[in-house]
């Protein structure tokens, strides 16, 4: 089972994702991301290869948000990578069981949401492994495309 982050407010907390695993990104850098780098990099995150935007709506508010992500492709859908852990955006597709994603120039319908702990990342294309690795991520959002069938 994963656990939510802890919030100490010190500044390089490494904070529990699943598994032993711990997350190296403070969340102080994922609030300046939200706040600053989101907004400047949504635009190239739709178009730009191992990007994308997840469009989804609030569990609570049913606001409309529109989260950039690292994602790659699956041979059934999609796989992101969870860079900040279980946040906000990942609990509100996990609980309406679907999201759109806008990647490549493309928008893409996507279900049956399910969270995986991979450590050995064999998901994501081997030049990014490294990458992930380095910064701690090991748990991932894997997604299927609507238009495929569940069973493939």
């Amino acid at each position: 089972m994963l656990e939510a982050p802890a919030r100490s407010g010190r500044r390089f907390d490494r904070e529990p994702v699943g598994k032993g695993e711990a997350m190296v990104m403070p969340r102080r850098m994922a609030r300046f991301n939200r706040v600053v780098f989101n907004p400047a990099i949504r635009p190239l995150a739709r178009v730009l290869p191992g990007l994308g935007v997840v469009i989804h709506r609030g569990r609570r508010s049913g606001h409309l948000y529109r989260t950039p992500v690292n994602v790659f492709r699956a041979p059934d859908g999609y796989v992101i990578a969870l860079t900040y852990g279980i946040g906000d955006w990942v609990r509100n597709v996990l609980a309406a069981g679907h999201c759109e994603l806008e990647t490549r120039g493309r928008r893409v319908r996507l279900v049956d949401p399910r969270v995986a702990h991979d450590p050995d990342r064999r998901k994501v294309p081997p030049g990014v492994r490294p990458i992930l690795r380095l910064i701690g991520v090991a748990d991932f959002l894997h997604l299927r495309a609507a238009n495929v069938p569940a069973d493939r």
